[in-house]
């Protein structure tokens, strides 16, 4: 569920015309819903109420997926923690006001200076993906006189059944400790003066649209635990990761109740408390990205709907070959009219295409699109190709809305370059 509908013949954002939006900020733009993302939210951590093996599980919103400050803000308020994968999105963490006992730190390069400044913000856990990260930060935690608590990242090889690039726990994949190298590597870990060992962590990929793997995986884990423990480790923890899909197409991925039941039954018996890091499911469909039509080019055997949003603003499409819905925000009526488009941005790319052959009623240059499910892995991931600014992020909360990072004029991203004293006049 989504707080994108059509009233009155145009599409909102809760109680906010996205046309006014427009008007008054310019396309192309994201905006996000703060109902969507609270409720998607209290959704996922409501539906362990029931579940709670021991203490209450800790839901840590994935900054990767959205990492503007008024979302992790919006978030930290409901009571959600945050994991995070680099020193930025741990700086964005504590400004948000969450407190390091609700942050975990994941990611495959940690830094010794990342470390350090997560060490100093008490942060919850390290998940570690490498004994060559083990020793680093056994070493730093050293030079603290500090003790760091872990996890350690498991590899099951299990298929998540989805797209190749978010994939994360298959044996090839660069993710996490490989299987047969568990024991060894908690046992290293163990005899490490400055390690705390404190859990077990897991995370298959993203994006997943069964329980399937999400169940042979965590079986594998709830069999690790039992063995560790057996090995004398204080296993009191099981970060079970994120990669609960939502639905972009016509998939319908589990509800939390039916992911948090599966939980249940598989792991719940360990007496572990939970750890989880949802990031598409609660943002993913908390926002949109509004683009205006500029031309509707005719081609040969295609007609083109090119729009001022490009593949720099939202790679997904290139980069995934993902598909987003695509709505007009003038409502179409009965009597509208439909043709089939590939929708394409103004990029020097033929890879910045959105869709092919959608259909949509008649678009004419200055008629408003609004990509659905637009609120994760969007914003984050664009970047600033063709000299093209970073664009506008919007929150809407009821008939409310502010512009949460605005638009940097050109001037801007000139000014961020620096001419060598040999240019210089």
């Amino acid at each position: 569920m989504h707080h994108f509908e059509y009233h009155n013949g145009e599409l909102h954002a809760e109680d906010v015309p996205l046309s006014k939006i427009a008007a008054e900020v310019g396309t192309p733009f994201y905006c996000y819903s703060t109902a969507t993302l609270v409720r998607h939210y209290n959704v996922f951590a409501g539906a362990f109420d029931n579940h709670a093996a021991q203490d209450k599980p800790l839901v840590c919103f994935s900054a990767k997926a959205n990492g503007n400050q008024a979302v992790l803000t919006t978030l930290a308020r409901e009571g959600a923690g945050i994991d995070v994968v680099s020193g930025g999105e741990l700086a964005r963490a504590l400004a948000a006001g969450v407190p390091g006992e609700r942050i975990v730190f994941s990611g495959v390069g940690k830094t010794r200076e990342e470390m350090r400044a997560a060490l100093e913000a008490g942060i919850y856990q390290f998940n570690v993906e490498s004994e060559p990260e083990l020793e680093a930060l056994n070493d730093v935690a050293g030079s603290m006189n500090v003790k760091a608590p872990i996890t350690i990242r498991v590899n099951p090889d299990v298929d998540a059944q989805t797209h190749e690039k978010i994939a994360t726990g298959k044996a090839e994949n660069k993710f996490g400790i490989s299987w047969g190298w568990a024991r060894d590597v908690y046992a290293r870990a163990g005899a490490m003066d400055n390690i705390q060992i404190v859990g077990v962590d897991v995370h298959i990929g993203s994006q997943l649209t069964s329980l399937d793997p999400f169940a042979a995986a965590f079986r594998r884990v709830a069999e690790l635990v039992q063995t560790l423990r057996d090995d004398g480790h204080t296993i009191d923890r099981l970060d079970l990761g994120g990669g609960l899909g939502i639905p972009y197409d016509e998939l319908t991925p589990p509800h939390p109740d039916d992911y948090a039941h599966m939980v249940a039954q598989v792991v719940g018996n360990l007496g572990c408390q939970l750890i989880f890091e949802p990031g598409r499911m609660i943002a993913g469909n908390a926002g949109i990205l509004v683009s205006d039509v500029i031309y509707v080019k005719q081609g040969e055997n295609r007609r083109f709907a090119i729009l001022d949003a490009a593949m720099n603003d939202l790679i997904r499409p290139s980069l995934y070959d993902a598909h987003h819905g695509i709505i007009p925000v003038k409502a179409p009526d009965s009597s509208s009219t439909y043709e089939t488009y590939d929708l394409v941005g103004p990029v020097c790319e033929t890879g910045d295409t959105f869709a092919k052959n959608r259909e949509l009623p008649v678009l004419q240059s200055g008629d408003l699109v609004a990509f659905l499910s637009a609120g994760a892995y969007g914003a984050v991931m664009s970047s600033t190709y063709n000299a093209r600014p970073l664009i506008p992020e919007v929150l809407v909360n009821g008939d409310q809305y502010a512009v949460i990072r605005p638009r940097p004029r050109i001037e801007d991203l000139i000014g961020l370059d620096r001419i060598p004293d040999w240019l210089k006049d």
